[in-house]
């Protein structure tokens, strides 16, 4: 069975923290919903070759990204086609590439905002059968093609607030099994580790860590081995 290699490397500030067989080779898509985003959202972002904001997620850009740049005014933030962060020496424009949901969350401030700085725009509201981070996975795929790129798509403020929607964005990950998508807050990452393969995981301790929790959605699984663990598996079933 072929091995899935993981590793987070897009919470390391450059590729050359990671081992150098592990280097970053995939292609980042990020998605911002709309619950608290995680404090690195910055190097998300950084990371992100497009960046999409799920219907309320531009409420969160607009409101909360600037908050993390205490010592710049907020106005200069969101307007700036240029931010100098601390991390790195490029200059960032905090405008999210495309806004794409039912539209039932975000302020009307906020979408004017930024369709005028050029953010693509689209209802989706005609769509009441999907979630907007399923929307959003869509147009990512159709725009990057995942077999070419090794995509992977970064979910932050996927957790927290409403259970059902934290289960929504859960049943993304199954919906979406072939495409590498990562769900994050600032405590939690999850994954989906697909049976179709053996799957290899590269801790960064300094960023992850220490807990693990391996939980099967939908049905058990036939048969679990793990290494690397405190308590590891040995071809346990129904795990």
């Amino acid at each position: 069975m072929e091995v899935l290699f993981h590793s987070s490397d897009f919470l390391l500030p450059s590729p050359s923290s990671s081992p150098p067989n592990h280097r970053r080779s995939s292609t980042y898509a990020l998605v911002l919903l709309n619950q608290r985003l995680p404090k690195f959202t910055p190097l998300l972002w950084k990371h992100a070759q497009l960046r999409l904001c799920a219907d309320g997620g531009a409420n969160r850009v607009f409101d909360d990204l600037p908050l993390m740049f205490p010592h710049l005014d907020a106005l200069d933030v969101r307007n700036r086609f240029g931010l100098l962060v601390s991390f790195s020496s490029v200059l960032l424009y905090y405008k999210p590439d495309v806004i794409r949901g039912d539209m039932d969350s975000i302020r009307t401030e906020v979408l004017e905002f930024y369709a005028k700085q050029g953010t693509k725009i689209f209802d989706e509201s005609e769509d009441q059968d999907t979630t907007d981070l399923h929307k959003c996975v869509a147009y990512i795929l159709q725009s990057i093609p995942n077999q070419e790129s090794n995509l992977c798509i970064l979910v932050a403020g996927a957790l927290g607030g409403r259970f059902d929607h934290e289960i929504g964005n859960i049943n993304v990950l199954c919906r979406f099994s072939t495409t590498r998508i990562i769900l994050l807050s600032d405590d939690c990452l999850i994954h989906l580790l697909p049976r179709t393969h053996h799957h290899e995981i590269l801790i960064h301790s300094s960023v992850e860590g220490p807990h693990c929790g391996l939980i099967p959605i939908g049905m058990p699984s036939g048969s679990t081995t793990t290494t690397g663990l405190q308590w590891d598996l040995i071809q346990q079933s129904g795990v």
